[in-house]
C-alpha cells in the first residue's frame, strides 16, 4: 500500500527546554503534543490515532493516552530507540492511508539531562535476557567506544581521518549559533573537535551528541482534513524501516539500516538522492553521520569523510544542506530518541519557517533518516522522504 499524497503533517513543535528539572515526562509529552496540535489548527478532541514509544511513562501509549483523556480508533506504541519517531510518521501515515484514523498525534519527552545521563561512557549492562548479553557483556562496552570500533574500522578501510569527522560538527555548530533554544551555539573549527577530550578512540567530546531533557510532537491528517487547516502541505511520499541484524557476526558493519530503508523509501516516492533540497540524518556520532551519507546514496561508499569535508554539509556553502537547527550534536538529543527532532526540522524546511540564515531557497523535497537502537546490537532504521505540495 503506497502512502505517497495519503496523509499530510501538519503541525510540528520542538519543545524549547534543554532541561526541565521541574516537569514530568508525562507533562512534557503532553505540553508537545499541545503544541503541535495548536501549530495544526486542532485540539485534543480531534486526536484518533496516537503514537508513542518507551520513553513514554509505562512505555506504553495507554497511559499518555489516559493523561491526555484520548478518544482513539488506533494506536501504536512500537519501541525501536532513536528511530522510534522516525517508524511512527511511517506508521501513522499508513494507518491514515487504510482509514484507521484521521488525525494522528506523536509525542516524544525524556529528561536524561536532569538525571545526569553521561555522554556515552556510561556503561551498557545488558538484561541477561538480551541475546548478545552472553557473548559481549563481559566486554564492559559504552555506546562511545562501540562507536569509536565504526569510526576505527572506517578509517583502516578508507582512510577517513578524524578531521573529515569534525567537519559534521563544524557544519552542526554553524547551524546551531542560529538557533536560540540550542544547548551548544559556539561555532567551533575542526582543531577544536580533534584536540577536544577523547571519549573512545578516535571519537573526541565534540564527535557526541549533546544530553538534553525536552521533546516533541507531530500531527498527521488525513488529505481531507488537511486541506481545510491553511497550513502548507507536507505529504509522507515514501517510508521505509527495517531492522539490521549482526547477522551472527558475519555483517559488515560499515552499512547501516540506512542502506534498506532509505532504499525503499526513495522507491516509493519515486526520486533519487540527487533531487533531495535537504536532509535531516540523525547525528549521536559524527561517524554514524558519514555511514548514513554514504548508505543513503549522497556519496559512494567510502567517500563519506571526503563528502562531508570542506563545509559540503553547511546550509549556503554545501551541496547537501543538513541538520539546520544544529541536530543531535549542537542543539537537542530529547530522551536519546533523535528521530523526532529531525522530522520537525524538515517540516520546517519545507514549509519555509527555518531560521533565514540556513532556509533552503524553493526547499520541496527532504529526507529525514535515522537509526534506533546500537549499530551492531538491535539496530533498526527508518528513512521518510518529506514533499511540500502545491
Amino acid at each position: 500500500m503506497t502512502i505517497k499524497g495519503k496523509a499530510f503533517i501538519v503541525g510540528a513543535f520542538e519543545h524549547p527546554t534543554r532541561y526541565a528539572p521541574d516537569k514530568s515526562v508525562s507533562q512534557l509529552h503532553a505540553e508537545c503534543a499541545r503544541g503541535a496540535l495548536e501549530d495544526a489548527g486542532l485540539d485534543f478532541r480531534d486526536v484518533d490515532g496516537y503514537f508513542c514509544a518507551g520513553d513514554a511513562p509505562g512505555a506504553s501509549p495507554a497511559f499518555m493516552a489516559e493523561y491526555m483523556n484520548l478518544r482513539l480508533g488506533c494506536f501504536d506504541g512500537t519501541e525501536a530507540g532513536g528511530a522510534s519517531y522516525l517508524a511512527h510518521v511511517g506508521h501513522a501515515a499508513r494507518a491514515i492511508a487504510a482509514g484507521h484514523c484521521s488525525v494522528a498525534l506523536i509525542t516524544l519527552a525524556g529528561k536524561p539531562r536532569s538525571r545526569r545521563q553521561n555522554t556515552g561512557t556510561e556503561r551498557r549492562i545488558a538484561s541477561p535476557d538480551r541475546p548478545d548479553a552472553a557473548w559481549e557483556a563481559g566486554y564492559g562496552a559504552t555506546i562511545g567506544t562501540l562507536y569509536g570500533n565504526l569510526a576505527c574500522r572506517h578509517m583502516y578501510e578508507y582512510g577517513t581521518t578524524s578531521e573529515q569527522l569534525a567537519w559534521v560538527k563544524v557544519a552542526a555548530s554553524h547551524h546551531a549559533q542560529h538557533n536560540s533554544h540550542a544547548l551548544l551555539r559556539r561555532v567551533v573549527t575542526v582543531r577544536d573537535v580533534v584536540e577536544s577530550p577523547m571519549v573512545a578512540d578516535p571519537l573526541h567530546r565534540l564527535d557526541c551528541c549533546v544530553i538534553t531533557d525536552g521533546g516533541g510532537a507531530l500531527v498527521l491528517a488525513s488529505p481531507a482534513v488537511a486541506k481545510t487547516l491553511r497550513r502548507p502541505l507536507v505529504s509522507i511520499a515514501g517510508f521505509g524501516e527495517t531492522i539490521r541484524t549482526g547477522e551472527g557476526g558475519h555483517a559488515n558493519m560499515l552499512v547501516t539500516g540506512a542502506a534498506r530503508s532509505g532504499a525503499a523509501a526513495f522507491g516509493e516516492a519515486g526520486v533519487r538522492p540527487r533531487d533531495i533540497k535537504y536532509a535531516s540524518i540523525y547525528d549521536n556520532f559524527t561517524i554514524m553521520v558519514i555511514l548514513q551519507l554514504e548508505d543513503l546514496g549522497f556519496c559512494p561508499k567510502g567517500a563519506g569523510g571526503r563528502f562531508v569535508q570542506d563545509g559540503n554539509l553547511i546550509a549556503g556553502v554545501g551541496a547537501l544542506p543538513w541538520n539546520t537547527d544544529g541536530g543531535g550534536l549542537c542543539s537537542n538529543h530529547p530522551a536519546n530518541r533523535g528521530g523526532m527532532t529531525k522530522v520537525i526540522e524538515a517540516v520546517r524546511q519545507l514549509r519555509g519557517e527555518a531560521h533565514p540564515a540556513v532556509q533552503v531557497p524553493n526547499c520541496d523535497l527532504a529526507v529525514a533518516a535515522g537509526p534506533g537502537g546500537v549499530h551492531g546490537i538491535g539496530h533498526a532504521h527508518a528513512t521518510a522522504i518529506l514533499e511540500r505540495m502545491a
